[in-house]
């Protein structure tokens, strides 16, 4: 954090330069440096805001957590959230359907290439040409 910024969080101000790093972005002005994190640093760094404007942000991130450690205790209801997902956006139950296995197939493959040992960088790229 700056000089002078109010130390918020102890542990966030100690990995601050972990977290955001500086971009240089050239502009006909002048170069700005813009400071910038990920989606995770984001994330822990709203987490430390203690204003109550920022509250339904956490909570929201709190209730994705505990679904996200549910789907880990039960694979299924990643599957059901995924289905969810997609109905929600529109897709109808055949193009859902096919979605969700052609997903099966692709992990059966790539378990299959990494057991026997096939080393591929970007095995996206390749999974893609086959769905």
């Amino acid at each position: 954090m700056g000089e002078g910024d109010e130390k918020i969080d102890s542990e966030l101000d100690k990995g601050w330069v972990q977290i955001v790093h500086t971009l240089s972005i050239n502009t006909a002005g002048g170069t700005l440096k813009v400071l910038c994190a990920n989606t995770e640093g984001i994330f822990r760094i709203i987490q430390s805001i203690p204003s109550p404007k920022a509250e339904p942000f956490k909570r929201w991130l709190a209730r994705v957590g505990y679904e996200r450690i549910q789907e880990i205790e039960d694979p299924e209801l990643a599957t059901k959230r995924t289905r969810a997902l997609y109905k929600a956006k529109g897709y109808d139950d055949a193009w859902i359907e096919k979605r969700m296995r052609g997903i099966a197939v692709r992990e059966k493959l790539t378990d299959e290439w990494q057991k026997r040992g096939i080393r591929l960088s970007g095995f996206a790229t390749y999974c893609r040409k086959f769905s």
